[in-house]
């Protein structure tokens, strides 16, 4: 095949057989066949679950440049997440992807191989609980120099960031209060200094904007939400150029390996991620603007809304604005809790990203381990609640969520969750 590449993705690491695709390919037509390989699987439509540990050795190509083609331990590789990782590595341009088993598999084995004793990494803004946890907890352990940016100083890159600096961790938007930050300022603050930009794109997801295009070195995924998009897997990615990749794809002591099965689901889900993003986007929209000016709502937290800067830079660097919305409620944790249990078609849960609707309060799920003034620095009130739109009809949420919203101020009896 001679077709050419998807616009800025350049040559793949590892291309196992899949069929190139042409440029002008839509990202739904590509989710259901970029990852074809006609030769493979005995022809079969579905690719199989290769549930194997071990491979039988091709001695015969050991010393030729077959040598790279031979699979050898599923902890480094296997068939079944090829396909997975090759969609995603089309959808975000990047020349290679690797697959993980969580978010957090990606993110620390990311960070752990690329920085060492001595350098410094940035911070920029509102990060998952999870990785904030990684940079201020074990970094500083390690001997490497941690500097952590409120989401308002990373709105100015510029002088945030020294000749020390080798990493720069940026999440746009942020978890949870959904802030907005410049990825092509960032990368050319980064840029100015030698370090690498990683963006963690979760949030987002490729269909609504894509990092590496804005000038970011790697992105990474929590492939648990939308990319997987069923709460029925764990997950996560790394999409990059394949000399970054590769350095991150040697440090395989880590032990994060993604499981045959759950890479199959991921390939499954995968194919419908594009409907499924266009109804989030459209179920979080709705609900942000019908919400706005309710009087249990102190503010309404979604991406753009922070700020004319912001609502400017979300304009230029996304597609759509994803299905995550909270919102600071007045009468904070009581009111939180009477509001969760008046939901009817939200499930009260953590995570985001699935086909139904999620609503957890981040103070007792993802940033859990937070003081109070890191809570407050991140701009998490006692009264935030953060909903994780589904594919419901739109108007079910609308209405399910404004009449929790209602039930706050009649002094009705909660009901069951």
């Amino acid at each position: 095949m001679t077709s050419p590449e998807p616009p800025g993705s350049g040559p793949p690491a590892r291309r196992r057989g899949f069929e190139p695709l042409p440029e002008w390919v839509g990202p739904t037509t590509r989710l259901v066949h970029g990852a074809r390989r006609p030769d493979w699987n005995a022809g079969a439509v579905t690719p199989p679950i290769y549930q194997t540990s071990t491979y039988h050795w091709p001695a015969e190509h050991s010393e030729s440049t077959e040598f790279n083609r031979a699979y050898l331990y599923t902890r480094f590789e296997n068939p079944t997440a090829d396909v997975p990782a090759e969609l995603i590595r089309q959808l975000e341009g990047g020349e290679a992807a690797k697959l993980f088993g969580s978010g957090m598999g990606a993110i620390t084995s990311t960070v752990l191989s690329l920085v060492q004793t001595g350098d410094k990494v940035v911070s920029a803004g509102g990060l998952y609980g999870g990785t904030t946890d990684l940079l201020t907890d074990l970094l500083p352990r390690m001997g490497i120099g941690v500097r952590v940016l409120s989401d308002d100083e990373a709105q100015t890159p510029e002088g945030r960031v020294d000749p020390r600096t080798r990493l720069v961790m940026l999440e746009s938007p942020t978890n949870p209060t959904l802030r907005v930050h410049d990825i092509a300022r960032w990368a050319r603050a980064a840029d100015a200094v030698g370090a690498l930009l990683v963006v963690d794109n979760t949030f987002a997801s490729p269909i609504n904007q894509r990092p590496l295009a804005l000038g970011a070195d790697l992105v990474v995924h929590s492939a648990t939400k939308y990319l997987g998009g069923h709460s029925d897997l764990i997950a996560g990615a790394v999409v990059g150029a394949k000399a970054l990749v590769g350095r991150i794809d040697q440090k395989t002591y880590f032990g994060s390996a993604l499981d045959p099965f759950a890479a199959f689901l991921l390939a499954r889900s995968l194919k419908t991620l594009a409907l499924r993003v266009e109804r989030q986007n459209e179920n979080g929209a709705r609900v942000a603007s019908a919400v706005a000016g309710h009087p249990a709502v102190a503010r309404v937290h979604y991406p753009g809304r922070a700020s004319p800067d912001e609502e400017a830079i979300a304009t230029r660097q996304m597609r759509g604005r994803g299905g995550v919305v909270a919102l600071s409620l007045r009468g904070g944790v009581s009111a939180a809790d009477r509001f969760l249990r008046h939901l009817r078609f939200v499930h009260v849960a953590a995570s985001l990203g699935g086909v139904e609707s999620l609503a957890s309060i981040p103070r007792l799920t993802s940033h859990r381990h937070a003081s109070e003034a890191e809570l407050a620095a991140a701009g998490i009130d006692d009264g935030l609640v953060r909903l994780a739109f589904g594919i419901e009809d739109p108007a079910d949420l609308v209405r399910d969520v404004t009449e929790a919203l209602d039930a706050l101020g009649e002094g009705t009896k909660a009901a069951p969750l």
